[in-house]
């Protein structure tokens, strides 16, 4: 028996670009890099990065309802951008407490 699939799962039409598109707003104004992609036949993801320290990189999904680690840890609801670049600005912070300026 395999394990339970808890990744997010697009639902067509579920506008996670417009929600990636905000979330990506977000964290540029915060000074984080922020590019949508969207590989062929993949959902679209949104990869982020610390500027000060490009090793300091993570990818975010969406599904309708929520945003995603791509290990299917839930960040925050796509209707909470701030919360959810919170979340995400902790993670790449380069100290705790720090961010790009």
């Amino acid at each position: 028996m395999r394990p339970a699939d808890n990744r997010p799962q697009p639902a067509p039409g579920s506008g996670q670009d417009a929600a990636l598109d905000k979330l990506a707003a977000e964290l540029c104004a915060r000074g984080y890099e922020a590019r949508l992609t969207a590989a062929d036949g993949r959902p679209p993801s949104l990869a982020v990065t610390n500027p000060h320290a490009a090793m300091l990189a993570e990818t975010v999904l969406a599904d309708a309802t929520s945003f995603w680690w791509p290990w299917a840890d839930r960040i925050a609801a796509v209707a909470d951008v701030t919360t959810a670049a919170d979340v995400i600005a902790r993670v790449l912070a380069a100290v705790p407490g720090d961010g790009p300026p």
